[in-house]
């Protein structure tokens, strides 16, 4: 692998690389627990002692207007984020060591949410809070409602109390009842819905949220639901005369006009098919176009990976125009990375094909090397289209601990879950 560290604490990070390299090294022979071990200490040793030190609030939930050197930008409260960091610490204590602090942390920022957060006149969660729970924004957006239904889910397996199933089930239903509704009309905070359009991440989210939330409660209307949401990725939004997913298109699944419907988010193209993988084998879906959805994985990385500077680009246009309708589309953040590293493992080991590994490995090279904060721990989430740091807001004014710590996690989980016999 090419490592060229951009970050101070050179000594740490050429040790690391090296420890990474032997232990890539062993998981392509096809032994995977030296990795599953490296992975184990970036995750506890690196990632999460950033938000041991820096995200806690004395008052309630999860500080995440954060810099990438720790300092609090603002005490707001968002409860996309508040959510997700439930989901991530109610998983830790669930998988990887049933330590009690990942669960007393999953609760307090539950319990902060619960507290203030839901609209009863909306049938959903505000979207912004004061530092004290005060409402500073309403329900705006579908997708905080997903992850509180993802987060609850989770926090029921850890502690088996319904309250925390109700209040799960209460908003899955509250959802699926906006979900009959034109999209075009739901709240969907950060990036609305063109009029007449609905949008790509509507059915890769409920799809697999609701299946995840199915498979913990034993639910059939859920498993259900998601399979419904499943079918219509596929079905409206697989193009197959340019081989992609794109983000937008007519209510009746046709072309929607450029440059909405001519984009493609690469990183959401790649989560969304490792979300289809877990969503088949939740729901039992036998005949499920799985060939597609692991052949994809690979595609995306090709449309979306920058051949000058290395990374996933955050958006293209199908037709190559200069206007892409997504912003900041030449950016290169952490998140579709990190999806990225997870789909790409999970790809080798359900196929064997060591296409995926040669990804996995180059992703890391690139991760180390650029987004790894070396010196405050955590990673940087953006990046210039040359890989040089960034700063402003895109989408949320948010560093919350969720897709990175998630991909570590899911990455483990595998790892652990697998013999040398099933890595190929």
């Amino acid at each position: 692998m090419e490592f060229c560290p951009m970050n101070t604490n050179t000594r740490l990070a050429a040790t690391t690389q090296k420890e990474l390299e032997r232990a890539l090294a062993e998981l392509r022979a096809g032994d995977g627990a030296a990795h599953a071990v490296w992975l184990r200490g970036h995750l506890f040793g690196h990632v999460l002692p950033f938000w041991e030190k820096h995200g806690f609030d004395p008052q309630g939930g999860i500080l995440t207007c954060i810099a990438d050197n720790g300092e609090v930008q603002s005490t707001d409260k968002w409860l996309w984020s508040q959510w997700r960091a439930v989901w991530v610490f109610a998983r830790l204590y669930n998988t990887l060591g049933r330590e009690p602090k990942w669960l007393a942390h999953a609760r307090s920022i539950a319990e902060f949410c619960l507290k203030h957060g839901w609209l009863e006149a909306e049938q959903g969660w505000a979207l912004l809070l004061a530092q004290d729970g005060s409402v500073r924004r309403r329900n705006e957006s579908i997708y905080t409602d997903g992850f509180a239904v993802y987060a609850l889910g989770e926090l029921f397996r850890a502690t088996k109390e319904g309250r925390y199933r109700a209040w799960a089930c209460r908003t899955a239903d509250a959802v699926l009842e906006r979900l009959k509704q034109p999209y075009d009309r739901l709240p969907h905070f950060p990036y609305p819905i063109p009029a007449g359009a609905k949008p790509h991440g509507i059915p890769m989210f409920w799809s697999f949220t609701l299946a995840e939330l199915g498979e913990i409660l034993g639910e059939p209307r859920y498993l259900t639901a998601a399979r419904r949401f499943s079918e219509e990725v596929f079905r409206d939004f697989y193009r197959a005369d340019s081989d992609r997913i794109v983000e937008f298109v007519r209510q009746d699944g046709g072309e929607f006009t450029p440059p909405q419907g001519t984009v493609t988010v690469p990183g959401h193209a790649i989560e969304d098919m490792w979300f289809q993988l877990h969503v088949f084998r939740s729901v039992g879906w036998a005949d499920a176009p799985r060939e597609l959805a692991l052949r994809l994985m690979r595609r995306h990385l090709e449309l979306g990976w920058d051949p000058v500077h290395g990374g996933l680009l955050l958006a293209v246009d199908r037709d190559g125009r200069e206007e892409v309708g997504w912003q900041f589309a030449d950016t290169k953040l952490w998140w579709p990375q990190t999806e990225a590293l997870y789909a790409t493992l999970l790809g080798w080991q359900a196929t064997g094909d060591r296409a995926y590994y040669d990804w996995y490995e180059k992703i890391w090279a690139l991760c180390l090397g650029h987004y790894v904060d070396w010196e405050n721990g955590e990673w940087r989430q953006k990046l210039n289209r040359n890989l040089t740091p960034m700063t402003g807001v895109v989408a949320l004014p948010v560093k919350d601990p969720f897709h990175l710590p998630r991909s570590l996690i899911l990455q483990i989980e595998l790892l652990e879950g697998m013999g040398k016999e099933r890595l190929r």
